[in-house]
């Protein structure tokens, strides 16, 4: 059964009132919960650009922060970031902010990841754009290590997470580079619908076809043969119209189709974002997308 992820509107600055708030954040949590939503997901971008603003990127606010208000707010939904950046922190912090809200949430953390993309963010951070595979690897070994419980580096990081070994760690990006990080690293893999045209910009290669998706999931599949993983690993894809820049409230019937199609090529999990010009229209689509399309997958 292929689970949803529900994108909180954090990148709407443009309406704080409605939809960046400690109310906003609890409602919209809350909506999901009952509409059947499995997560909530947020992303992160501590310093975006002006000039990629004003080109069309987005805002979002604290990404843990954030996920605690949903935490506070619901029992069962699960906490994903999608995506956190751990070269834009120490690891040993990262590791920090996730056990935190790992022990405070009694264990619903999904903790997706990327290597990042934004050159000019990392700069202006300190961040080591040029080595940042290399970056994210490390802050993997690290983050699980510290979540041991033992000593990093003569570091002792406690709470340890309530799941252990620790949250699952999903790993975003397209390339073959990514999806080897998923099976050697990872507990899931989070690949991007993303135009060719765009493989520049994005710093990943790009995937515009559920033929191109099936491809990169059986090349998955061959690099966890290759090394003895038995173990499933989760495939998290975004259905098409269902981005945060969508603005038209989407067809139910196709939705749960390509779902359906999704889940055949062996995707467990999606993330969605649903328009609403106002809390209570966003509101309101949450419920309907609960009843004809979350219900529809049992």
């Amino acid at each position: 059964m292929i689970r949803l992820s529900l994108g909180l509107p954090t990148h709407r600055v443009d309406a704080q009132a409605e939809f960046i708030s400690a109310a906003a954040v609890t409602e919209i949590s809350r909506a999901a919960e009952e509409a059947g939503f499995a997560a909530v997901f947020v992303t992160d971008h501590p310093a975006p650009p002006a000039d990629w603003i004003a080109a069309g990127g987005h805002h979002t606010i604290d990404p843990f922060v954030t996920l605690a208000f949903a935490a506070a707010s619901t029992t069962s939904l699960r906490l994903q970031t999608n995506l956190f950046v751990p070269a834009y922190r120490h690891p040993l912090l990262s590791a920090k902010l996730v056990a935190s809200l790992d022990v405070l949430s009694g264990g619903r953390v999904i903790l997706g990841l990327g290597a990042g993309y934004l050159q000019a963010e990392f700069e202006a951070l300190g961040a080591d754009f040029d080595n940042r595979n290399d970056v994210l690897d490390d802050a993997i070994r690290t983050m699980r290590a510290a979540w041991t419980g033992e000593p990093v580096d003569g570091v002792l990081s406690l709470p340890s997470p309530v799941q252990p070994p620790g949250p699952p760690v999903w790993i975003g990006g397209n390339s073959t580079r990514a999806i080897r990080r998923a099976v050697e690293l990872g507990d899931g893999w989070v690949p991007m619908p993303s135009p060719k045209r765009a493989a520049g910009a994005l710093r990943t290669p790009g995937l515009e076809s559920h033929d191109d998706l099936a491809t990169r999931i059986a090349l998955m599949r061959d690099l966890a043969a290759d090394l003895g993983r038995q173990d499933p690993i989760d495939v998290v894809f975004m259905p098409s119209g269902l981005d945060m820049f969508a603005k038209a409230t989407p067809d139910h019937r196709r939705v749960v189709d390509e779902l359906g199609a999704l889940a055949d090529i062996g995707v467990t999990w999606a993330t969605v974002t649903l328009p609403g010009d106002t809390r209570a229209h966003l509101l309101d689509q949450i419920g309907d997308f609960g009843a004809e399309v979350v219900a529809q997958l049992g």
